[in-house]
């Protein structure tokens, strides 16, 4: 006789497919209700900035992209009365002076070595980023010790590689704000992270030195370094002795660099606990050891954003240089915007639009790849 238990038997002979979530609880509309209109205030601020959007992003595409002029010989290409119709944006300007902008009036037919130089540049950082690169420490002497070299010889000339000299009142454009950038960059973490030693030391001479530093170059803007670097700098040589007027700038972003570059990292040194320097001490290790296997590797990889910030700053910072009479690439868009064979009422807009457009892509890319380490350095300290 059947129980009531074995009529409620049975054997699946097939696997289910599971059911979709629920609409509102994965997938876009969930993440729209969640971020977006979680709440009545979040909800009226998503809706004013959808109409703000609605009303600014139409206009710049019409004036960037579609009324935009991208083919012309001269300023009649770029004019509505020429034209006939409304003109947007006239990058046919910029492509007919995109050689001014990248190299400014270096010879044209030396340009190749400004070339090598930034497929150099582009090997070197690439090693220095690729964490997983093969033999990084020789890539560290390529990016700190051979590309220096390599580069002054290429672009300022060199008679042993029977390359003219070209004066550096000729350099210009993305040539110069990549030299200022990459020097400052290039020298502000080691300097900044001696200084932030320094102000750490138990020497009084040395912290002494470096508090005083720190805070006077701290204390006044980027351009009063500039301009001291630019006038009172060849006042403190021998007489006779001159320094290059690219140089000058150099030094002055360096060291003003340098000095924000030890308020970073003294924040991360104070943020690592004592008992890694009492254990570090205790294995037997060395003042620059304990520092260079123990310490500043924590440090460093808790202050990431702030250096990266630094750095994205002093990028944006080098526009600065055309203040003293450097040819950066701002410099060269001012100077090539009063040709009177582009002299039209878009013109500036436009090689101005195409500079920020170079700054953008050069600052967002570091931003993401500091985002990038940060992630990598995140899971292999959970592992």
């Amino acid at each position: 006789m059947n129980t009531a238990t074995d009529t409620l038997q049975f054997v699946r002979r097939e696997q289910v497919a599971p059911a979709p979530p629920p609409v509102l609880v994965r997938g876009p509309l969930a993440w729209m209700r969640a971020n977006l209109f979680s709440s009545i205030p979040n909800a009226l601020l998503t809706l004013a900035t959808l109409y703000l959007l609605y009303l600014i992003v139409p206009p710049v595409m019409k004036f960037f992209f579609i009324d935009a002029v991208w083919t012309g010989a001269d300023r009649d290409a770029c004019r509505a009365e020429t034209a006939g119709r409304p003109i947007g944006a006239c990058w046919a300007y910029v492509i007919e002076k995109i050689n001014y902008f990248i190299y400014g009036s270096y010879p044209i037919t030396e340009r190749w070595r400004v070339n090598v130089f930034f497929a150099l540049l582009a090997v070197g950082v690439a090693w220095m980023l690729w964490l997983d690169a093969p033999r990084r420490g020789i890539g560290a002497i390529y990016f700190f010790v051979v590309l220096p070299i390599l580069s002054v010889l290429l672009l300022a000339g060199s008679r042993t590689l029977s390359l003219p000299p070209v004066q550096t009142s000729l350099w210009g454009g993305v040539l110069v704000t990549v030299v200022v950038s990459a020097v400052g960059i290039v020298f502000s973490l080691p300097f900044g992270i001696l200084l932030a030693l320094g102000r750490r030391s138990k020497l009084p001479i040395v912290r002494l030195f470096s508090v005083i530093f720190i805070e006077f170059v701290r204390g006044v803007p980027l351009i009063t370094v500039l301009f001291m670097a630019n006038t009172m700098l060849p006042l403190f040589l021998s007489e006779g002795m001159t320094i290059d007027r690219l140089m000058r700038p150099l030094v002055g972003v360096a060291l003003f660099a340098s000095a924000y570059m030890a308020e970073v990292v003294r924040g991360g040194l104070q943020a690592i606990p004592k008992g890694q320097y009492e254990g570090a001490q205790a294995l037997g290790l060395s003042y620059p050891q304990m520092m260079g296997f123990i310490i500043l590797p924590q440090a460093l990889r808790i202050v990431i954003p702030g250096i990266v910030n630094t750095f994205i700053g002093l990028f944006k910072d080098t526009t600065l240089v055309a203040i003293v009479g450097i040819f950066d690439l701002i410099r060269t868009i001012e100077a090539a915007r009063v040709d009177p064979n582009w002299a039209t009422p878009t013109t500036s807009l436009t090689g101005y639009a195409f500079a920020a457009v170079f700054y953008f892509v050069c600052c967002w890319g570091m931003s993401r790849y500091s985002l990038g380490v940060e992630r990598r350095l995140a899971a292999g300290q959970k592992r």
